[in-house]
């Protein structure tokens, strides 16, 4: 009856030890398949982030390529402007004028500086038409002057559409403001000399402004779009 009692117990252990391996194994393989769906869970995330980011990334890269554009034409734009004016067009943009937008942007966030590029650039398209308003009853109608600046014109408008559309794919939950103020001040009726002034302190002005747009941009690439993929990976 002992040796039988023995052999009993020695089973029971055996098979609560067998019992016990394969409760350990079976841990570990839930355990296992909890980490390959935590990876593929993370994995599908970011995959969808970076699907999503997409959009945010080309429209950067468009805008920017713009930008580029607008700014070498503005610079163009501004040495054709002086030589059409005649004799003194270096003391032109030398007398100050009001009501001009400020070139400089402004803010601490990109949300802020993009927003800071599109109401400044609303702000000097109406400029840039009364000039060329101006210029119209100044030179001949097959000046390239005239061209020239209906070409940035045209082009600048297509840039604060652009910019508009990557400010909501880059930052959805954040309205774009549009300019402070009301309607862009213009100046009233000048003469001719004070309508070459104007024209070439806008155009200056325009000049500068591209090109730290494009300096802005410039530095958005890689940053924007890269930090709202960063954020949702981490869901």
């Amino acid at each position: 009856m002992i040796g039988l009692q023995f052999a009993c117990e020695i089973e029971g252990r055996m098979n609560g030890h067998a019992k016990n391996m394969h409760l350990k194994k079976s841990m570990k393989s839930i355990a296992t398949l909890l980490s390959f769906l935590l990876l593929m869970a993370v994995h599908s995330t970011r995959m969808v982030g970076a699907s999503r980011n997409q959009p945010c990334r080309k429209t950067l890269q468009r805008t920017f390529k713009l930008a580029k554009v607008v700014q070498s034409e503005a610079s163009e734009l501004f040495i054709i402007y002086k030589a059409s004016q005649g004799e003194g067009s270096e003391f032109l943009c030398t007398a100050p004028v009001n009501n001009i937008p400020d070139p400089n942007i402004s803010g601490l966030e990109a949300s802020e500086r993009i927003s800071s590029i599109y109401t400044h650039l609303q702000s000097f398209i109406p400029h840039l038409k009364r000039v060329y308003e101006q210029q119209t009853d100044l030179q001949l109608p097959t000046s390239p002057m005239l061209s020239k600046l209906l070409g940035v014109s045209a082009n600048s408008r297509n840039l604060a559409l652009s910019i508009n559309d990557f400010y909501h794919r880059a930052f959805p939950n954040l309205p774009l403001p549009e300019p402070a103020g009301g309607p862009t001040t213009l100046p009233p009726p000048l003469n001719v000399f004070q309508q070459k002034v104007y024209g070439c302190m806008v155009l200056k002005t325009y000049k500068e402004f591209t090109s730290n747009v494009s300096k802005e941009f410039k530095s958005f690439r890689g940053k924007v779009c890269r930090r709202r993929m960063k954020t949702n990976a981490l869901f």
